[in-house]
């Protein structure tokens, strides 16, 4: 007797036609960041853009919304993945109702909102705190080095600058010399009619390139310059071997001349050169401040700067601004440790656990901060050392090293897709929002 199985049917059309919320089952994250976009989240500064009455009608911004929040919660960033989920999967066919935008009216929909887009933390940050998920008795800071929509080797240091460009003044005089030659054979040999002033390709391009190379030499050089004005100390040249190297090797020169270690990325100016665990990187350090109940991330920054040390007050401040209040505690690694951000802590009542960092071998130890005694890190070594394993410092990395794990790793929010600092801190900004809308559909 052969068995039986249940008949599959390709070709059999359905009678009714289903309803979405049939599509996935009702537990779904998708139903849930559906129904918070629809009825919890103020959508004004999104939706009042639209007040053109004439035209096709668009997409409901409410719909596009959702879905790309949504698609950021399940690790999914290109337009043209988001658009082709919208006509392959069913959970993003729940969330925007069989409707199928392609993937111009997604990228477009991001690029015209991106700010708005990213305010949206401040009130999905308020859903979490009115369920409970934020107490601010702990708080875990640490930053984390995201690449940037650039490539590094489109970077390009001051010191190369000026060697390339004197080497491109050289080709391209030569060529505009050779231009002309052949210009003056052609005129002999097809007579004074033709037109002399169209120039090859081979040299219209590198002097393009010459141009747009003297432009980001202007632009190293102008940066040098603020900064000294803005008061920040040159580079030391001293070569005495007694003196302690600076960390920051790419100070202006006592002249305002840039260093010669400073760079310039042509495809994205505002990233940098960063050091990640995994080697250097063109990037962006962004910062998030997560909350001990629940992992939610209640303050987030992003900079261009490889030391994370002048971040923890704006974060503090953030912190406040987005919650109301201050955290009780705060940990963070010896990236942030210094005089100034523990006597800050200590004005504000925090109690803070910052890492001082290890000796390092054959470093004299009058040169590691945390070791000169009355000093405010010397204090916060001693305050560690007594609280040993029991310390409140250990709850740092599992708090927030666990919040960068699920945004790089699970979700794989490894490189942005936008460009410039007027952009990228939204798209870091909606990021942490949909990290804390799974943690908020998690709870419903």
């Amino acid at each position: 007797m052969s068995k039986t199985f249940r008949p599959w049917q390709v070709e059999q059309a359905w009678l009714l036609p289903p309803s979405v919320r049939d599509l996935v089952p009702a537990d779904d994250p998708a139903h849930f960041i559906r129904d918070v976009v629809r009825e919890q989240l103020d959508l004004s500064a999104i939706v009042d853009t639209y007040d053109e009455e004439r035209g096709f009608p668009p997409y409901h911004p409410t719909m596009m919304t959702a879905v790309l929040l949504y698609a950021y919660t399940q690790g999914i960033y290109s337009s043209r993945k988001i658009a082709r989920a919208t006509r392959t999967r069913v959970d993003f066919m729940a969330v925007a109702a069989m409707q199928q935008p392609d993937f111009r009216t997604v990228n477009a929909f991001r690029k015209r909102h991106l700010v708005a887009l990213g305010d949206l933390f401040g009130q999905v940050l308020k859903l979490c705190q009115r369920a409970g998920m934020v107490s601010l008795g702990h708080v875990a800071l640490d930053g984390t080095k995201i690449k940037a929509n650039a490539s590094k080797r489109k970077a390009m240091s001051y010191e190369r600058m000026k060697k390339t460009e004197k080497e491109l003044e050289r080709i391209v005089r030569d060529w505009f010399a050779k231009a002309d030659a052949v210009d003056e054979a052609e005129d002999r040999e097809f007579g004074p009619d033709k037109r002399g002033d169209e120039l090859p390709e081979w040299v219209t391009d590198k002097a393009k390139r010459l141009e747009k190379l003297r432009e980001a030499k202007a632009e190293l050089e102008a940066e040098a310059k603020a900064k000294l004005a803005a008061g920040e100390k040159p580079r030391d040249d001293d070569p005495d071997p007694n003196k302690p190297r600076r960390r920051d090797r790419k100070k202006p020169k006592p002249n305002g001349e840039p260093n010669d270690k400073a760079q310039l990325n042509f495809t994205d100016k505002d990233s940098k050169i960063l050091k990640g665990p995994e080697g250097y990187l063109q990037g962006y350090n962004c910062q998030a401040a997560v909350d001990a109940t629940a992992q939610i991330i209640v303050a987030h920054a992003t900079t261009n700067e490889q030391n994370d040390a002048p971040q923890l007050v704006p974060m503090l401040d953030a912190i406040r601004r987005n919650t109301g209040r201050q955290a009780r505690e705060l940990s963070a690694d010896v990236g942030y440790l210094s005089e100034a951000n523990l006597a800050e802590l200590k004005r504000r009542r925090i109690s803070g656990y910052i890492a001082t960092g290890r000796q390092k071998h054959g470093e004299p130890a009058a040169t590691r901060l945390g070791t000169v005694a009355g000093t405010h890190a010397y204090a916060m070594r001693r305050k560690l050392a007594r609280g040993g394993h029991r310390s409140r410092y250990r709850l740092r990395k599992q708090v927030v090293e666990p919040a960068f794990g699920q945004v790089k790793e699970a979700r794989g929010f490894r490189r942005f897709s936008v460009r410039g600092l007027q952009r990228v801190p939204h798209e870091w900004a909606l990021v942490c929002t949909a990290h804390n809308l799974l943690k908020l559909a998690r709870t419903a």
